[in-house]
């Protein structure tokens, strides 16, 4: 593992190639083997796809995950299912089947180029009885065509003469770690071709692949189909020292979300697919397409620049491009941990990254909110609430699917209480709606869609809250909020300081709508009875929602009675390698002030125009020494990252950025093998750009008070705010500065504008 104050160069250097593009993996450890799947992830938009081998491994994980694909299971509820398996494909050299199992390994690169989205391995391996050939793997998931993917094996003979046999199928038979959620409707193959119909046991969703494998030479190669129960392409090939054999796999796939005949669907697309290398230039444009818009560059910091890039490429892999009925899982596409379910990490963490860079996509996402929104209503009514209260876990429908109950090691059942009480998820959904119009001014939308969303979980707040006669506040008790070590707490401050903002919020766009689209706002005046009387209480909540805040020092009580919780010193556990709450147990770490997460100052960052410099410094001092950073939640750091530049603290600031931005590349907390952490990855986003970057949102747009860290020389990325590009170009020593504004015609506006006697010169800002 990276110790991530004390790198180990050596470990690092093998991930970093000249170019800052290629994650590169130089010896295989089968010890890594499934951190490293997690890490060679690919995914377009569609679907996400594990890094494991084409010919197989023991105990590997092999996972094809697809938007929306779930179905039954118990305590769960429902799960994202582990699809058909589209990768076989083995070489079988003199009778010895290719395998890293066999044979020895006598050199070995495995590297995923983020610039192209392309895994590619090379091998050189020796048989068991005693043949010396070079391996040559690559693939992709086309993001061009979401429905294709592709894979290339070229085998290059060193010493062997004779005879190798290529063999292409499916695994027909996927499971989700033991659980099966196919059953196979049918397969075959005819010519050069393989198909594969299928269909979920429960959600009858249905699943259809089709293959073919080309092999690439003058003379036309034959190609079988062979094991009617199982249907496998198959070739046979000559080798003689020096001479290469390739052949390519090409799979198109399509499920009955997307088309009524998925089968039909796949084997016709299939029958219409040109080359390998006409396929993948069209994939690379499509990268290039989106790198263009949502590179951060960093110059002084290859480690840093890498790790940044993996972390976007894996953020962009999996975002939905033409479906808003589906969202982004914690895990992405790459693992089972959550089940595929829905939580506040898309809003929160990973939505500002795409708002402000890929606005199309980010309101995909929002959309699927709004399609939710019936089971949110279903869940608040249900809660004896009224209005919409969103699910802490949702899948399709957005009813909650938070287990309630889940088996201990010691199959004692334990009471899970976030699906019930961690109700600060449907202020953060609200959050995310407000920031995306604000940034992107899509007024359609927010007439639309957003204004609902807004307005109905406005009225959920209104039934949530209590009033309390003796302090002539009001109260939200019995929660959770974000730092899950104390459960069923009284008035947490982030929980009350976002409802304040939401209603507040939901008032002026109330304002806002009644004015500009009259009829919508009198259809939702029936819709959500939005009485006057209504209108009058949230102005009254919001102005009475009780808060525990120091008026002399500023210091926020995380919840009503956390100051009372025992004080402990988290230097005393040291060395550990797990989280404290793991350590202690859970009723003991919620007697303590111990933080999962660290809530308050989360608030703060989020509602960061409304607090002033004293109060984010008494509440840093107070809560920061009191966060498990290094095994508490993985959402943390980065929020941590960004805090500490804006109290000038660049170096602290950067140790946090590296416990995200590592934390699946080197493993920071053990836990990769389960898939991205997702949340994280858009944290480490906001942490540059809003972090060392010191982007704020002015009148003017947004505007730059960079923070880098000592080793950082340079910092660029680009943001649209309101349909305009905006250039940042940072360095270090620089003065602040606001970018060239570059609208749709291919002229830069020149603006100067004298910002704290800074006088701030766009002009200097290219693309």
């Amino acid at each position: 593992m990276l110790n991530v104050s004390t790198h180990n160069s050596q470990q690092n250097q093998q991930l970093i190639d000249n170019t800052d593009w290629n994650v590169i993996e130089t010896e295989f450890d089968s010890t890594q083997l499934n951190h490293k799947e997690t890490v060679f992830t690919l995914g377009n938009g569609l679907l996400g796809v594990r890094g494991t081998f084409e010919e197989g491994y023991s105990e590997d994980f092999p996972a094809t995950l697809i938007h929306g694909v779930y179905d039954d299971v118990t305590i769960a509820n429902t799960e994202l299912v582990n699809c058909p398996n589209w990768l076989p494909l083995v070489v079988k050299v003199a009778g010895d089947r290719f395998s890293l199992e066999s044979g020895k390994i006598l050199n070995y690169e495995r590297r995923l180029d983020l610039r192209l989205g392309l895994v590619s391995r090379d091998v050189r391996w020796r048989s068991p009885n005693g043949h010396t050939l070079d391996f040559h793997f690559e693939r992709f998931t086309s993001l061009a065509d979401q429905h294709v993917l592709a894979i290339r094996a070229q085998v290059t003979s060193v010493d062997f003469e004779g005879e190798i046999t290529i063999e292409a199928g499916f695994d027909s038979e996927p499971h989700n770690q033991g659980v099966k959620h196919w059953r196979t409707l049918n397969q075959g193959g005819i010519d050069q071709i393989i198909w594969l119909n299928s269909q979920t046991i429960h959600s009858g969703i249905k699943l259809g692949m089709a293959a073919k494998l080309v092999v690439d030479g003058d003379e036309p190669t034959p190609v079988s189909v062979v094991n009617a129960s199982s249907p496998t392409l198959t070739t046979t090939l000559e080798l003689y020292p020096g001479k290469t054999a390739i052949v390519e796999k090409i799979v198109t796939l399509f499920t009955s979300r997307e088309t009524e005949i998925p089968v039909a669907a796949a084997l016709q697309r299939l029958a219409d697919e040109p080359r390998y290398t006409t396929l993948l230039a069209a994939h690379i444009a499509a990268w290039e397409q989106v790198w263009q818009d949502s590179d951060i560059i960093i110059e002084g910091d290859r480690l840093a620049q890498l790790s940044v890039r993996y972390n976007l490429f894996q953020l962009l892999a999996v975002t939905p491009r033409h479906d808003s009925r589906v969202s982004i899982p914690p895990k992405t596409l790459s693992g089972f941990a959550y089940s595929g379910h829905i939580f506040w990490d898309t809003e929160i963490f990973i939505l500002p990254f795409l708002t402000l860079t890929q606005p199309a996509l980010a309101r995909n996402l929002l959309t699927y909110r709004y399609h939710t929104l019936p089971g949110a209503r279903r869940k608040a009514q249900e809660a004896g609430y009224q209005g919409a209260m969103f699910a802490w876990e949702s899948a399709t429908t957005g009813d909650e699917v938070t287990p309630r109950w889940v088996p201990a090691p010691n199959g004692e059942l334990i009471r899970i209480w976030c699906g019930d009480i961690e109700v600060h998820i449907t202020a953060d959904v609200a959050y995310a709606v407000l920031h995306y119009w604000q940034t992107t001014n899509d007024d359609d939308w927010m007439r639309d869609y957003g204004a609902e969303i807004l307005l109905d979980t406005a009225v959920f707040w209104e039934s949530r809250v209590q009033w309390n006669q003796e302090r002539h506040s009001y109260d939200i008790l019995d929660v959770i909020g974000p730092d899950e070590n104390h459960d069923r707490v009284d008035n947490n401050a982030f929980t009350n300081l976002m409802v304040r903002w939401h209603l507040q919020s939901a008032l002026a766009l109330w304002d806002w709508l009644k004015q500009a689209y009259p009829e919508t706002s009198a259809q939702l005046v029936q819709k959500l009875n939005l009485t006057t009387e209504r209108l009058h209480n949230w102005a009254e909540i919001q102005e009475r929602l009780f808060v525990n805040e120091d008026a002399q020092t500023g210091l926020i009580e995380q919840f009503e009675g956390f100051f009372q919780l025992e004080d402990v010193n988290l230097a005393d556990y040291e060395p550990r390698s797990k989280s404290l709450q793991s350590l202690l147990g859970i009723e003991a770490t919620s007697q303590k002030q111990i933080l999962k997460q660290p809530d308050v100052l989360m608030l703060l960052y989020l509602l960061r125009d409304r607090y002033d410099y004293n109060t984010l410094v008494t509440n840093w001092d107070y809560y920061t020494q009191r966060t498990d950073h290094s095994y508490g939640s993985s959402l943390g750091p980065a929020i941590h990252a960004i805090l500490a530049c804006d109290l000038n603290k660049p170096t602290e600031a950067y140790t946090h950025f590296l416990r995200s931005a590592l934390v699946d590349l080197e493993d920071v907390r053990l836990n990769a093998a389960e898939g991205i952490h997702a949340a994280s990855a858009g944290g480490v986003w906001q942490s540059v750009v809003f972090g060392f970057g010191g982007i704020r949102m002015t009148q003017f747009g947004p505007v730059a008070c960079p923070n880098l860290p000592p080793n950082w020389t340079r910092l660029k990325f680009r943001l649209q705010w309101r349909n305009e590009w905006y250039d940042f170009d940072l360095q270090a020593e620089a003065e602040a500065k606001v970018p060239a504004l570059v609208d749709t015609h291919p002229k830069i506006n020149e603006v100067v504008f004298d910002l704290d006697e800074v006088l701030i010169d766009s002009s200097e800002f290219h693309f």
